[in-house]
């Protein structure tokens, strides 16, 4: 493809991101030294080879899904962020916040704010974890709170019911289990066949502890799978694009984001809903970016929004929050300590 075509190419897509409207051969004029016959001859050469399309006969071109392909991959160019800008999405972020959820949430829900998009936010899996610590407190009448540190900080807590109310010689004997088996074991090894070994291993006392056995995998499960939140996806709603149904879907299904996230990917990385089956949301665009703690990746910040996206405007601010969360987490004021989860009731089916 010729100079002249990207230049064409790259107007399109500007043009229409601004408008919304099919664009016309006169509309490019000004970004391409060229007369509107030579123009539509070229935008003609554009929609045979598949990046641009028109929707009527007598309308202007808008841009297909490799139209934005090519835009994002070969055309874009993004201007850096003022001082003025910096210190506006700084002010945005709530300041009280230390512990890494805290900051994490805090971009994330400014990035909503500032762009009017949906946006999610996911924590790494924390490779080379292993479990710290496991403690067992009594709260009620067959009822305890089972509590995991694992060594990247991290903390789940868990309410478990049991069938009979337990003796002070079987938590002793449940905690030195834990000691003995569990502390210190990587959690990518935890698996379901280890459970079950384990399970046996109690011998006489699994019938009673069982239950509080299986809300430590729970928890360790969860802990090993990359968490996921979203916010702002009331702004989709917004947006003429979408469909409402769709929408829907998407709120059925948000978790399905974890495989649309690439670990091996750095920097920025944009994504279209042609690309992949497990987008819920069609004619939509996903952005994102990994953010480190202390030079090793420990998540990722993206936005959702429209193919139509002002792309040259959004992915700076991407870019921004990320790199603040990773400034942040990397100092000691971004170690606080973390936050507890809500804790599930992992014993109330059986």
């Amino acid at each position: 493809m010729d100079d002249r075509k990207l230049r064409i190419l790259a107007a399109v897509v500007d043009e229409y991101i601004v408008t919304g409207e099919p664009v016309g051969s006169k509309s490019i004029m000004k970004y391409v030294g060229a007369s509107s016959a030579t123009i539509r001859n070229e935008m003609a050469e554009l929609e045979k080879q598949g990046y641009l399309e028109q929707p009527h006969t007598s309308a202007g071109r808008i841009p297909t899904y490799n139209g934005y392909r090519l835009y994002v991959d070969r055309l874009l160019k993004t201007n850096p962020l003022s001082t003025e800008e910096k210190l506006l999405l700084d002010s945005m972020m709530d300041t009280d916040e230390y512990s890494e959820e805290g900051i994490v949430r805090s971009a994330q829900n400014a990035l909503a704010e500032l762009t009017q998009y949906a946006t999610f936010a996911s924590s790494e899996n924390p490779k080379f974890s292993v479990i710290s610590k496991v403690e067992v407190i009594p709260t009620g009448k067959r009822l305890y709170v089972l509590l995991l540190i694992a060594s990247n900080g991290k903390i789940k807590n868990r309410t478990c019911r049991v069938e009979i109310d337990l003796t002070q010689e079987q938590l002793d004997y449940f905690a030195e289990f834990l000691k003995q088996n569990i502390e210190g074991v990587p959690l990518e090894v935890l698996s379901d066949e280890m459970l079950s070994r384990l399970e046996t291993a109690m011998g006489t006392y699994l019938l009673t502890l069982s239950p509080l056995m299986r809300g430590v995998f729970d928890m360790t499960r969860e802990l090993v799978e990359r968490e996921i939140n979203v916010s702002g996806v009331g702004n989709l709603l917004q947006c003429e694009e979408f469909d409402r149904n769709e929408i829907v879907n998407f709120l059925e299904h948000r978790d399905d984001l974890r495989k649309l996230v690439d670990d091996s990917l750095s920097g920025i990385h944009v994504m279209f809903s042609d690309e992949d089956e497990s987008f819920v949301i069609g004619n939509s665009s996903l952005i994102s970016s990994n953010f480190s703690k202390n030079g090793r990746v420990a998540g990722h910040l993206g936005l959702i929004g429209p193919m139509r996206i002002n792309y040259k405007k959004v992915i700076p601010y991407v870019e921004y929050f990320a790199d603040k969360i990773s400034e942040m987490l990397s100092t000691d004021e971004g170690a606080g300590t973390p936050e507890l989860t809500n804790g599930e009731h992992a014993g109330d089916e059986d």
